[in-house]
């Protein structure tokens, strides 16, 4: 995963916000990393939400992990929780389905 270190966000895409010392976040990011050892490349964005409190409070994010789901520049969806591996990858095929046509 690529760590973002200053705003602002790319127009499409997902990105994982998370903060050092959070458990559940550190599981959250194990999964990511599963369906991109799977595809054998970079999916997600992960910010460190600690860094940039304007944005979370600009952009309502209620708790982490948080998985944003990005779209010509706006905000589609929040996710806050991770049941599972195939859990994240609906989104994923919902949102990038030609990482599964090849």
């Amino acid at each position: 995963m690529q760590e973002i270190k200053q705003l602002p966000l790319p127009d499409d895409g997902f990105l994982f916000i998370h903060t050092p010392f959070c458990g559940t976040c550190h599981v959250a990011r194990s999964f990511l990393q599963k369906i991109e050892m799977t595809h054998k490349e970079e999916i997600f964005l992960e910010m460190n939400g600690s860094l940039f409190p304007e944005f979370m409070q600009e952009n309502k994010i209620e708790s982490v992990p948080c998985l944003l789901i990005v779209k010509d520049g706006e905000i589609k969806e929040k996710i806050y929780t991770f049941h599972s591996v195939a859990h994240i990858y609906h989104y994923v095929f919902e949102y990038k389905p030609e990482l599964f046509a090849r």
